[in-house]
Protein backbone atom coordinates (compact mmCIF):
# COMPACT_ATOMS: atom_id res chain seq x y z
CA UNK A 1 0.00 0.00 0.00
CA UNK A 2 2.48 2.56 1.14
CA UNK A 3 4.85 1.30 -2.62
CA UNK A 4 1.40 2.38 -4.48
CA UNK A 5 1.36 5.78 -2.69
CA UNK A 6 5.02 6.65 -3.64
CA UNK A 7 4.56 5.46 -6.98
CA UNK A 8 0.63 7.18 -7.51
CA UNK A 9 2.24 10.48 -6.42
CA UNK A 10 5.43 10.11 -8.47
CA UNK A 11 3.49 9.41 -11.18
CA UNK A 12 1.01 12.53 -10.48
CA UNK A 13 3.84 14.98 -10.14
CA UNK A 14 5.50 13.87 -13.37
CA UNK A 15 2.43 13.98 -15.17
CA UNK A 16 2.01 17.19 -14.03
CA UNK A 17 5.18 18.19 -15.46
CA UNK A 18 4.80 16.66 -18.27
CA UNK A 19 1.67 17.74 -19.80
CA UNK A 20 1.53 21.74 -18.20
CA UNK A 21 2.28 24.83 -19.57
CA UNK A 22 5.74 25.82 -19.21
CA UNK A 23 5.93 29.85 -18.25
CA UNK A 24 8.65 32.50 -17.68
CA UNK A 25 8.89 34.29 -14.32
CA UNK A 26 10.86 37.50 -13.38
CA UNK A 27 11.89 37.04 -9.98
CA UNK A 28 13.80 38.85 -7.13
CA UNK A 29 15.25 37.15 -4.62
CA UNK A 30 16.78 36.54 -1.11
CA UNK A 31 19.17 34.08 -0.03
CA UNK A 32 18.95 32.33 3.42
CA UNK A 33 20.62 29.12 4.33
CA UNK A 34 18.87 25.99 5.97
CA UNK A 35 21.19 24.48 8.97
CA UNK A 36 19.10 21.11 8.41
CA UNK A 37 18.17 21.03 4.56
CA UNK A 38 20.63 23.14 2.67
CA UNK A 39 21.05 26.03 0.49
CA UNK A 40 17.76 26.90 -0.87
CA UNK A 41 16.60 30.54 -3.04
CA UNK A 42 13.88 32.36 -1.61
CA UNK A 43 12.24 33.71 -5.06
CA UNK A 44 9.70 36.49 -5.01
CA UNK A 45 7.64 36.83 -7.91
CA UNK A 46 6.88 40.19 -9.60
CA UNK A 47 3.27 38.30 -9.46
CA UNK A 48 3.55 37.77 -6.05
CA UNK A 49 1.83 41.40 -5.10
CA UNK A 50 -1.41 41.39 -7.23
CA UNK A 51 -3.35 44.78 -7.69
CA UNK A 52 -6.66 45.19 -6.50
CA UNK A 53 -7.93 46.41 -9.29
CA UNK A 54 -6.96 43.29 -11.07
CA UNK A 55 -9.73 41.33 -9.21
CA UNK A 56 -13.01 40.43 -10.00
CA UNK A 57 -15.34 40.67 -7.79
CA UNK A 58 -13.44 43.99 -6.22
CA UNK A 59 -11.63 43.95 -3.51
CA UNK A 60 -10.77 46.92 -1.53
CA UNK A 61 -9.12 46.16 1.30
CA UNK A 62 -6.80 43.18 2.53
CA UNK A 63 -8.05 39.71 2.12
CA UNK A 64 -7.70 37.07 5.54
CA UNK A 65 -4.78 35.03 5.60
CA UNK A 66 -4.65 31.62 3.19
CA UNK A 67 -7.92 33.35 1.27
CA UNK A 68 -7.82 30.92 -2.25
CA UNK A 69 -6.50 33.10 -4.89
CA UNK A 70 -6.99 32.32 -8.69
CA UNK A 71 -4.89 34.55 -11.29
CA UNK A 72 -4.63 34.52 -15.18
CA UNK A 73 -1.73 35.11 -16.37
CA UNK A 74 -0.49 35.91 -20.30
CA UNK A 75 2.55 36.61 -21.41
CA UNK A 76 3.61 40.51 -21.55
CA UNK A 77 5.90 42.13 -24.32
CA UNK A 78 9.13 41.02 -22.64
CA UNK A 79 8.47 36.88 -22.86
CA UNK A 80 7.42 37.00 -19.05
CA UNK A 81 3.96 36.45 -17.81
CA UNK A 82 2.04 38.95 -15.84
CA UNK A 83 -0.87 38.89 -13.85
CA UNK A 84 -4.04 40.11 -15.97
CA UNK A 85 -7.02 38.85 -13.56
CA UNK A 86 -7.33 37.64 -10.26
CA UNK A 87 -10.02 36.14 -8.45
CA UNK A 88 -10.92 34.63 -4.74
CA UNK A 89 -13.20 32.57 -6.91
CA UNK A 90 -11.63 29.96 -9.56
CA UNK A 91 -12.73 30.67 -13.13
CA UNK A 92 -11.95 29.82 -16.45
CA UNK A 93 -8.90 32.10 -18.20
CA UNK A 94 -8.92 33.02 -21.79
CA UNK A 95 -7.26 30.87 -24.17
CA UNK A 96 -3.60 32.66 -24.07
CA UNK A 97 -3.79 32.62 -20.84
CA UNK A 98 -2.67 30.14 -17.83
CA UNK A 99 -4.75 29.95 -14.28
CA UNK A 100 -2.26 29.91 -11.27
CA UNK A 101 -3.26 29.09 -7.84
CA UNK A 102 -2.37 30.83 -4.55
CA UNK A 103 -3.25 31.36 -1.35
CA UNK A 104 -3.14 35.34 0.45
CA UNK A 105 -0.29 35.75 3.21
CA UNK A 106 -0.57 37.99 6.16
CA UNK A 107 -1.94 41.00 5.79
CA UNK A 108 0.05 43.13 4.32
CA UNK A 109 -1.87 45.63 2.48
CA UNK A 110 0.42 48.27 0.29
CA UNK A 111 -1.42 51.06 0.25
CA UNK A 112 1.21 52.84 -2.31
CA UNK A 113 0.57 50.22 -4.76
CA UNK A 114 -3.30 48.63 -3.63
CA UNK A 115 -2.11 45.27 -4.17
CA UNK A 116 -2.35 41.80 -2.22
CA UNK A 117 0.55 38.96 -1.62
CA UNK A 118 -0.12 35.87 -3.06
CA UNK A 119 1.80 33.12 -2.22
CA UNK A 120 2.13 30.10 -5.08
CA UNK A 121 4.05 27.44 -3.50
CA UNK A 122 6.91 28.45 -5.98
CA UNK A 123 8.77 30.19 -3.32
CA UNK A 124 11.39 28.44 -2.53
CA UNK A 125 14.22 26.65 -4.71
CA UNK A 126 16.81 24.21 -2.87
CA UNK A 127 20.15 24.22 -4.73
CA UNK A 128 23.62 22.71 -4.26
CA UNK A 129 25.56 23.24 -1.18
CA UNK A 130 27.57 26.60 -1.38
CA UNK A 131 25.67 27.59 -4.46
CA UNK A 132 22.89 29.33 -2.38
CA UNK A 133 24.54 32.96 -3.14
CA UNK A 134 24.73 33.59 -7.00
CA UNK A 135 24.54 37.31 -8.39
CA UNK A 136 23.16 38.12 -11.44
CA UNK A 137 19.40 38.37 -13.05
CA UNK A 138 17.28 35.44 -11.68
CA UNK A 139 14.32 34.31 -13.62
CA UNK A 140 12.21 31.47 -13.04
CA UNK A 141 10.53 28.44 -15.91
CA UNK A 142 7.72 27.77 -14.33
CA UNK A 143 5.17 24.52 -15.19
CA UNK A 144 1.63 24.73 -14.93
CA UNK A 145 -0.54 22.19 -15.11
CA UNK A 146 -4.16 22.01 -15.68
CA UNK A 147 -4.94 22.14 -11.72
CA UNK A 148 -3.31 25.56 -11.62
CA UNK A 149 -0.56 24.14 -9.09
CA UNK A 150 2.65 25.42 -10.60
CA UNK A 151 5.70 23.74 -10.03
CA UNK A 152 9.57 25.54 -10.61
CA UNK A 153 11.13 23.50 -13.40
CA UNK A 154 14.27 25.57 -13.76
CA UNK A 155 15.73 28.82 -12.23
CA UNK A 156 18.20 30.84 -14.56
CA UNK A 157 20.89 33.21 -13.50
CA UNK A 158 21.50 35.60 -16.11
CA UNK A 159 19.62 33.60 -18.66
CA UNK A 160 21.99 30.32 -17.59
CA UNK A 161 20.82 27.48 -16.31
CA UNK A 162 21.41 27.76 -12.29
CA UNK A 163 23.60 24.37 -11.90
CA UNK A 164 25.36 25.73 -15.11
CA UNK A 165 25.80 29.38 -13.91
CA UNK A 166 27.21 28.49 -10.28
CA UNK A 167 29.65 25.29 -12.28
CA UNK A 168 31.11 28.82 -14.48
CA UNK A 169 31.07 31.09 -11.40
CA UNK A 170 33.11 28.54 -9.08
CA UNK A 171 36.21 28.57 -11.88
Amino acid sequence: MQSAWLLGTTAVQEHALATGKVILLETARVDPRDLLRGDYLILNYKISDVPTNLFSPPVTKDLPRDTKVFVALAPATNQFYVVVKASTNQFVPAADEVLLKGRSTWPRWNASTNSIHVEYGLERFYVAEGTGNPTGKLTAQVVVPASGRGRVKEVFVDGKPYAEAMKDAVR
